[in-house]
């Protein structure tokens, strides 16, 4: 049985076996349906499939992705290229088939089209725009600082406020320690804080555990006391 439109089918495939290789991975699907979508908006740039692309076209899509009014991030060009990478080296990896099959159907095999002359390089720590820029260490300090002043104040005048201010100050200090999402902020408890068996070393401190335990390893953060 062949399908009508076997090249459409094939890509279709593709998407399909790449999408189940990266949920066995445990990536979660806001990431993996934003990068099948980048997928597809580049085969209909290029106008061909996957066994027919080439480097010239990823330099193509990265130039359009760059130019006009609005061009995008650095940052977000290297991720639409690692997208691209990443998916080539699925399908061109010989124990998921797809070089011998679209050979033995197109006469044509699929090739990594990213390689370190035209892709954007990772330089620089922090690649975000200035003005969404991470904190220095003596901005952090200065941050906390005026939180637990806040708490010391209110004291001082004798008002109502001193126990919400600190539980604001705690909070805020477990956010950046953990880099805690917003979510998992608001779903913080106290079973999270407790002695934690798996990391004796703090003691009755604990650590925290049950929101990240659901994330995936590769996106977690660096854990450490509270």
């Amino acid at each position: 049985m062949r399908h009508l439109d076997e090249a459409t089918a094939v890509f279709e495939a593709m998407l399909e076996g790449w999408e189940c290789q990266q949920r066995s991975r445990f990536l979660r699907a806001e990431t993996i349906a934003p990068r099948v979508r980048l997928l597809r908006r580049f085969a209909e740039f290029t106008g061909l499939y996957p066994w027919q692309w080439g480097p010239g076209e990823v330099e193509a899509f990265t130039t359009e992705l760059v130019s006009g009014p609005a061009p995008l991030a650095h940052s977000t060009v290297r991720g639409h290229q690692l997208t691209l990478r990443l998916f080539c080296e699925f399908i061109t990896d010989a124990r998921y088939g797809w070089p011998v099959g679209c050979e033995q159907r197109f006469g044509e095999v699929p090739a990594q089209i990213c390689h370190e002359w035209n892709t954007v390089a990772h330089l620089v720590e922090v690649e975000c725009r200035p003005a969404r820029r991470a904190l220095t260490y003596d901005e952090v300090q200065t941050l906390f600082d005026a939180a637990d002043d806040r708490v010391e104040q209110i004291r001082r005048r004798g008002r109502k406020g001193a126990l919400a201010a600190l539980r604001e100050a705690a909070m805020l200090k477990s956010i950046y320690a953990y880099g805690l999402l917003r979510q998992e902020a608001a779903r913080l408890d106290l079973a999270d804080l407790r002695r934690n068996s798996r990391a004796p070393e703090y003691g009755s401190l604990g650590r925290y555990k049950s929101a990240m335990a659901r994330r995936p390893a590769a996106v977690h953060r660096s854990a450490g006391p509270c």
